[in-house]
C-alpha cells in the first residue's frame, strides 16, 4: 500500500483540531515506533491538545528512550481512559500488534471515534478509519514528518531527536537509507539533533549484564549452510530465563549481531516469551537475497522484505521447523 499526500493531508486535517488524543505504539517498542509516538504527540500537546503515549506490556518507557519524552506525554496502559474520541497508531503492521490494546480500536470505531493508522509495513491491512501507510518509507517518522509538515509545525530539537532515532535504526545507521532519507537527516541535524549523544542512548549504551546474555545466546547459534534454499541460515534462541537477566530492548538487539554472520543469507533469532514454555516471537533478518516477510506473513505475521517477525507456538526445534520449512518456498528477491 502507497500513501497519497491526500491520505497525508487528510490525517493534518483530522489533527488539527484535535483536542484529545491517544497515540499508540506497538507491543515491546523500538525507536521508530516511540519516536513517531512522542514526536506526534509533543507537538499536539504544544498545540494544546490533552495527549497520552502508550503501549501493551509495560509500565515506563524503555530506559534507551526516556530522554525523547521531557513532557511527560507516556501513560502507563492501566491508566488510559476508558475511551478516547481519537485514536492514533503508529508502526502498529496490525490492530493485533498492540497487544492487550488491540481491542481499543475496533471499540473506538464503535464509539464513533477516528482511528488514525500511520505506518509503513506492506501487511498492513488499513485497520483504522484513515490510513497513513506506505511501504516505501524506511521508517514511520518518515511519514509522521509528512504529517507533521502538513500540518504546517516548525521542528524543534526535541521533536528532531523523537524522529531522528527511528530514523537512524529503522535503517540500520543509515545502510539502508535513500537521497531522501539522507535528506531528512541533514533537516533533522539542522533543527538540533546531536547525533553523537542520541546514537549512544539509543543504540550504543548497554547495562553490564547485557554482555553475558549475549554471550550465552551466541554460543548457542548454529549456522545451516544449506538451509534457505542454500543460501545459508544462522540462529539462536533467548529463553525466558536468560532475557530476564535483562532489559527487552537487549534481546531485540540479538538479532542484530546474528545478522551480521556473511555466509549467512537468513538469519533468525526466536525470544521465549515469558511465562509461556511453548510460544516464540521470532525475529527474521534477511541479507538482501531472500524476501522474509512473505515467510512471516506466512506465518501470522508480517515485516518487510528484509527484516519481518511473527509468533509461533511449540518447542524451540518445533518453531525452527517451521521457519525452515517457510523458508524453502520463500520468494528470492
Amino acid at each position: 500500500m502507497t500513501t497519497s499526500q491526500l491520505d497525508v493531508d487528510r490525517a493534518a486535517a483530522l489533527l488539527r483540531d484535535a483536542a484529545d488524543v491517544t497515540i499508540l505504539s506497538h507491543v515491546r517498542p523500538d525507536a521508530d515506533t516511540l519516536g513517531s509516538a512522542l514526536a506526534l504527540g509533543r507537538v499536539l500537546h504544544r498545540r494544546g491538545a490533552t495527549v497520552r503515549v502508550s503501549y501493551s506490556g509495560g509500565s515506563a518507557l524503555p530506559d534507551s528512550l526516556r530522554s525523547l519524552d521531557p513532557d511527560g506525554l507516556y501513560v502507563p496502559e492501566d491508566r488510559l481512559p476508558a475511551a478516547e474520541p481519537l485514536l492514533v497508531t503508529v508502526d502498529a503492521a496490525s490492530a493485533g500488534r498492540l497487544g492487550a490494546l488491540a481491542g481499543r480500536v475496533a471499540a473506538t470505531r464503535e464509539a464513533g471515534g477516528e482511528v488514525l493508522v500511520i505506518d509503513h509495513h506492506a501487511s498492513n491491512p488499513g485497520f483504522g478509519t484513515l490510513n497513513v501507510i506506505d511501504a516505501q518509507a524506511e521508517a514511520t517518522v518518515v511519514l509522521v514528518l509528512q504529517v507533521l509538515d502538513a500540518l504546517g509545525e516548525e521542528l524543534d530539537a526535541v521533536t528532531a531527536s523523537c524522529l531522528y532515532a527511528g530514523l537512524v535504526t529503522d535503517t540500520a545507521m543509515f545502510r539502508l537509507a535513500k537521497p531522501g532519507t539522507h535528506r531528512m537527516a541533514v533537516r533533522l541535524l539542522e533543527a538540533g539533533v546531536d547525533p553523537a549523544v542520541l546514537t549512544r542512548e539509543v543504540v550504543d549504551e548497554r547495562p553490564f549484564a547485557a554482555l553475558a546474555m549475549l554471550g550465552t545466546a551466541l554460543s548457542a547459534a548454529r549456522f545451516e549452510p544449506d538451509a534457505a534454499q542454500g543460501l545459508g541460515l544462522v540462529h539462536t534462541a533467548v529463553t525466558a530465563d536468560l532475557a530476564a537477566t535483562v532489559r527487552y530492548e537487549e534481546v531485540e538487539g540479538v538479532i542484530d549481531v546474528v545478522r551480521t554472520v556473511g555466509e549467512a543469507g537468513v538469519a533468525i533469532v526466536l525470544k521465549e516469551v515469558p511465562g509461556s514454555s511453548s510460544e516464540w516471537t521470532v525475529s527474521l533478518r534477511s541479507a538482501g537475497r531472500l524476501d522474509v516477510s512473505a515467510v512471516a506473513v506466512s506465518l501470522g505475521g508480517g515485516g518487510h522484505k528484509l527484516a519481518a517477525g511473527c509468533t509461533l507456538t511449540g518447542s524451540a526445534d518445533q518453531v525452527l521447523e517451521q521457519l525452515r520449512t517457510a523458508l524453502e518456498t520463500a520468494p528470492l528477491l
